[in-house]
């Protein structure tokens, strides 16, 4: 279970992340609001969340406030919460085929349906001894012991199996807006898929009455129908309703039912998930950036709990809504259906479509508009345009070495990255800001994530020696604040994991507050803590064979959303901006801040 942290250890993590972003005068005063907080209001609230927490044992802490958190926010889904994950290419190219790689991917998509649902996917473990734990025999030994104890088997030999309770949510989903509150809604019996291509929908069954998934050369001669069919695009294009404020989207819905189109968005809403098709080729990696992250609202509906895009040239990319769940659970899916699909592919450049009559197995949905509905999807359309207008997203490869040399030199890959972040914003800023990395805590029952907090009094101490006092300091000198920055970096890191951070206690307890009709304590109100909570450098990272990039929206209109992968020789970095930030500019500060990174690593001297 998700352990809740003490909450004095909670205060003190607190005032550790305050302090880099505080003066001293500033610092004091925060430090006597949480000590009050502490020994006052904040002790009472915690031993009602430790009673709360002890009588719902079948979950965590944190989920009923994680999901409200969501569910309530009124903001639209696109770039506020949705991110992105891109496939990597079909290593072999004639297979990277709108059509071929369209079915392929479809067909390992259900297959990971199938095989989720019948009970039969291999566990998620995080083996941090694989040689030992992700063998054949360990997983034949573990089989044989009763589920009640064999995690505890499993954590012998180092290996944490993680929650999976959100994977049911992959398929047959979508988020329904409501006023106030969304809802999430799942419906496991639909067979259908849906298909948008050109602001049109289709939708077919990909599962027949028996439950078994139709042939692959029938699933690819639908999917041929739909590319090759001529229908002008709508003059008013659904999807962009999606891409609305909720409470405003909820009311146009409510207005959608009543206008006879329940039994459509039914279908929409029931699909087993959305494939998007687009009719034009990815020109480079900011042009796949901004497809994957927004793309057209036409062709997207933002709201299932994912989309898969596939544009003319066979990239392929998958964009999801974030309140039903965390990336480790569409990274599985990712990774699962790029092996499957690349190792083991449904159909080939040669095959040819069945000779089914596809006319009558595909139905084109069709939604009757008012002029009610034709102005919001209009007025929809202009906030969506006017937003991504605004948008910019840039992106660098730092060539000059990665995990292999960081490794060897005995410091954090991860840490240095964070590093880099800090110490580039501190070069373009002259200041150190809240900044966020997200963490995920599925190794418990029902775990969602935790906050890393890399802005700290190591990360500003070496940024200030690197940016502002380079001839007071010796290589061997600046050497050792890096390995100081990486030593506190990995500290934090390991907290977060074992579920030992501070940000989701500290929000559960403002959240209990809040539900018992309780004013809202002095500690909550403090300038200090509304800052640290508005994250101006919002970073998240993976590393997957599956994956070639991935990324997010700023969470703040004056932040960075910096999506980041460190390989074996190189550092690849995505950012989004809007206009009160130079991602651009960023971008370039991060690469000058790991290029003396590693070059004071190699014990090389550097100039200002």
């Amino acid at each position: 279970r998700l352990p809740i942290p003490k909450l004095e250890d909670t205060i003190t993590r607190y005032l550790n992340a305050q302090k880099p972003l505080l003066n001293d005068d500033q610092f004091r005063k925060t430090e006597e609001l949480a000590h009050a907080f502490e020994k006052g209001i904040g002790r009472e609230l915690h031993e009602q969340l430790v009673a709360q927490d002890n009588q719902n044992k079948h979950t965590s802490y944190i989920t009923g406030p994680w999901f409200d958190m969501y569910l309530k926010a009124r903001e639209p889904v696109l770039l506020n919460f949705n991110p992105f994950m891109s496939f990597n290419p079909d290593p072999k190219s004639e297979y990277n085929d709108q059509l071929i790689r369209a079915t392929n991917m479809t067909v390992s998509a259900i297959r990971f349906m199938k095989t989720f649902r019948a009970g039969c996917l291999e566990p998620e473990v995080f083996h941090l001894n694989p040689e030992k734990s992700d063998t054949e025999i360990f997983k034949k030994i573990i089989r044989f012991v009763p589920s009640s104890i064999s995690w505890f088997g499993a954590y012998m030999v180092n290996a944490y199996p993680l929650d999976m309770s959100q994977y049911f949510r992959l398929f047959n989903s979508t988020r329904i807006p409501k006023l106030n509150k969304d809802e999430l809604y799942t419906d496991e019996k639909a067979k259908h898929l849906l298909v948008l291509r050109n602001g049109n929908f289709y939708v077919f069954d990909v599962i027949d009455r028996d439950g078994n998934m139709l042939k692959p050369s029938e699933i690819q001669a639908h999917l041929k129908y739909i590319l090759s069919d001529n229908s002008p695009a709508p003059a008013f294009p659904l999807g962009y309703l999606t891409s609305e404020n909720r409470d405003t989207w909820a009311l146009l819905r409510k207005n959608l039912l009543d206008n006879g189109n329940e039994e459509a968005l039914q279908k929409v809403d029931s699909a087993m998930f959305c494939l998007s098709l687009d009719d034009f080729p990815i020109k480079d990696l900011v042009h796949l950036s901004h497809t994957m992250l927004h793309g057209d609202a036409a062709n997207r509906w933002y709201d299932k709990s994912f989309n898969l895009i596939i544009t003319k040239d066979g990239t392929a990319g998958i964009n999801f809504e974030h309140s039903w769940g965390d990336g480790v659970a569409v990274l599985r899916f990712q990774n699962e259906v790029f092996k499957d699909s690349t190792k083991t592919p449904a159909i080939s450049p040669q095959s040819q479509p069945a000779s089914v009559d596809s006319s009558r197995a595909v139905q084109k949905l069709d939604f009757k508009l008012n002029d009610a509905l034709k102005a919001g999807i209009t007025k929809a359309k202009q906030k969506f345009d006017a937003t991504i207008e605004s948008l910019s997203l840039n992106m660098i490869q730092f060539q000059e070495g990665g995990k292999e040399l960081l490794k060897q030199k005995k410091v954090s890959p991860d840490a240095v990255a964070q590093l880099a972040f800090q110490m580039a914003f501190l070069r373009q800023y002259d200041q150190t800001v809240a900044t966020y990395e997200s963490c995920s805590t599925a190794a418990f029952k029902h775990g969602r994530t935790e906050t890393i907090r890399p802005a700290s009094v190591h990360t500003k101490k070496c940024s200030e020696a690197f940016v502002k006092g380079l001839s007071k300091h010796s290589t061997e000198e600046l050497q050792n604040l890096i390995v100081e920055c990486s030593k506190y970096h990995g500290r934090l890191t390991k907290e977060a994991a074992m579920g030992q951070g501070f940000d989701r206690h500290l929000f559960s307890l403002r959240y209990l507050a809040l539900s018992k009709g309780l004013a809202l304590p002095d500690f909550y109100q403090d300038q200090a803590y509304a800052r640290l909570n508005h994250n101006i450098i919002s970073t998240s990272t993976l590393v997957s064979p599956a994956v070639q990039l991935g990324g997010f929206g700023p969470v703040v209109s004056d932040g960075f959303g910096v999506g980041y992968q460190v390989q074996d020789d190189w550092i690849g970095c995505n950012v989004s901006s809007y206009p009160a930030r130079n991602g651009k500019e960023f971008l370039q500060c991060i690469y000058k801040s790991l290029e003396d990174i590693f070059n004071v690593l190699k014990g090389k001297k550097i100039g200002s």
